[in-house]
């Protein structure tokens, strides 16, 4: 699997698609009561899914990180007990398997690097390559340390335990970070649904209290400008709160 690359699932297409799609009915309602404004954006709505990868495919490497701080400490594990590298990655993927489901992202590369190694193929080019696949640094450092060590012909125990230890540092630290800053996300995705709920009640309270929006140049100048400070606001809070890790 190239973790770089997000493919969609059917029943993952569509429900990204009837997401924008209500968003889009929304906007129409609100902004402009408009069927038009509607088909206007149905190529949006259309097209969202693949938008959405740009936030599926780091999530889906945050999940594989995750799951390869586990999978050290399971290999450093397995080293101090006396295997080999090669040994140990396959002692690894049987408790990986037991630990976290054979559908697990981890067990499933670990299978394949077990798989490329009783093929006689060095551990540390397999894991180059798993590395390469993943695009994640931390994991491209590991596979670096392997590589020195292996040709080097260093104790690869302690050194394995020392990078082990800490990648795990800096994958904690991540997780922090997005812990800390979850309330804030959440505060954001609710104050982004504010003035559209907003709007919607008062209409459905006061039947007609927004007609003239809608009916003249005026009035719908008036909502295309709130639309456009709407979406700005939307982008700004996105980018605040959007933190590279």
């Amino acid at each position: 699997m190239n973790y770089n690359e997000y493919h969609f699932t059917v029943p993952e297409y569509l429900t990204h698609f009837l997401q924008a799609l209500a968003v889009c009915a929304a906007f129409s309602f609100v902004f402009y009561r408009s069927l038009i404004f509607f088909l206007f954006l149905l190529p949006a709505a259309i097209g969202y899914p693949f938008f959405r990868k740009r936030d599926l495919i780091p999530a889906r490497k945050r999940i594989l990180l995750l799951q390869f701080r586990e999978a050290l400490s399971v290999l450093a594990g397995a080293l101090s007990a006396g295997y080999s590298m090669e040994n140990a990655l396959l002692e690894s993927t049987r408790e990986l398997r037991m630990l976290l489901g054979g559908e697990a992202y981890i067990v499933r590369e670990f299978e394949l690097l077990s798989h490329l190694v009783s093929m006689n193929i060095p551990v540390e080019k397999a894991m180059d390559e798993f590395a390469e696949r993943a695009g994640v640094d931390d994991i491209r450092n590991f596979a670096r340390v392997l590589r020195v060590a292996k040709r080097s012909g260093g104790d690869l125990v302690p050194i394995i335990n020392q990078t082990a230890d800490t990648i795990g540092d800096r994958i904690q630290m991540k997780e922090d970070i997005l812990t800390i800053t979850a309330s804030r996300r959440f505060e954001q995705n609710i104050m982004n649904l504010v003035p559209l709920m907003l709007v919607i009640y008062i209409d459905f309270s006061n039947p007609g209290f927004f007609t003239v929006m809608y009916t003249t140049p005026v009035g719908r100048a008036v909502m295309t400008g709130c639309l456009v400070v709407y979406l700005l606001s939307i982008a700004l809070s996105w980018k605040i709160l959007n933190i590279e890790l």
